[in-house]
Order: structure tokens, then sequence, then C-alpha cells
């Protein structure tokens, strides 16, 4: 048996037992799939021609909501029996848990970039307000006044300008 995910195809290629059951929600077994020529006929000509013939679409689920489906193979004709689904669902549950931790961790990654830059930011930008109240005798908020300003004339973000006055000396 080859456990192997298909409803990722372009939307004219989207039928089959992944297909199905994606949109019902219910689990859908084909014993022969060189059978269904007439329900699904590109589905069926490909997995003939790959050499499959038993398949089960297995929804993924996430609480009540259906995120995907799995596909179970077999080269032989097949009766899939109620313990084949039990163990194909068990694997479409740790396939859907390890799809939505990694997604769960690819957005804290991200949202922990999104800080870190937001940080380093505010780090330089607040040495640049010191070193042009400095350069300039006037309090830290009016020299965050002038760093916006020249910002904006001169179309760059306020990170753009805070490097330059810490890196090459900028005066604004």
């Amino acid at each position: 048996m080859v456990s192997v995910p298909r409803c990722g195809e372009p939307p004219e290629h989207q039928e089959g037992p992944c297909r199905d059951a994606y949109e019902t929600g219910e689990v859908v077994r084909v014993t022969d799939v060189r059978q269904e020529s007439a329900r699904w006929p590109d589905y069926a000509a490909t997995a003939t021609r790959l050499g499959l013939a038993g398949v089960a679409g297995i929804p993924m689920r996430d609480g009540g909501e259906v995120i995907g489906a799995l596909n179970i193979y077999s080269r032989e004709p097949r009766e899939w029996s109620d313990q084949d689904i039990a163990v194909a669902v068990v694997l479409a549950d740790v396939a859907t848990s390890y799809v939505l931790n990694a997604a769960k961790l690819h957005d804290q990654e991200q949202l922990s970039d999104q800080l870190q830059r937001a940080l380093e930011s505010r780090v330089v930008i607040e040495q640049a307000k010191g070193i042009t109240a400095h350069q300039n005798t006037v309090p830290a908020d009016q020299a965050y006044q002038l760093m916006r300003r020249h910002a904006r004339n001169n179309n760059t973000s306020l990170r753009v300008v805070a490097e330059a006055i810490v890196g090459v000396g900028l005066k604004v």
C-alpha cells in the first residue's frame, strides 16, 4: 500500500477519490479505479497508466473542518476493509497534525522575524534620534520629527534615514 496526497493538482485535474473525500468529508472507497472511467475519466486513465487499481480517499480534518484529503493506493483491486480505513484515518490524522503544526511553526517564525526586524529598527532609530538631538541641540521628540520629515521629503523609510545617520553621519 502506498500513501500519496494527490489533491494539489491544477483545477482541471481535480477529480477522483481524493477530491470527492475533500468535498464531501466522507471516506471514498474504490475497489478498482479502472471501473470508474465514467465517474472520473482523467483520474481513472492516469491511475491505470500508473498501475494503480484500488484507491481510498480519506478526509483530513481539523476539528469539524475538512482541510484536505489523503489517498491510499493498491496496485491490485482491493475491497477496503473497515480496519484498512481505520488505519488510513489514523495516518490522515497524523498528516493533518503535521501540516497544521508546520503551518503554525512557519507563522511563528515569520512573526519572530518581523518582531526582530522591528526591534532592530527601533534600536537604530533611537540611536539616530540621540545623534540628531545632540547635533541640532533639540529634544529627542523634535529630533524624531526632523528625521521623519527628512524621510518623507526623500521618499524613503525612517529606518533608512536612521541607518544613514548612524552609519555614515547623515545630518538632518
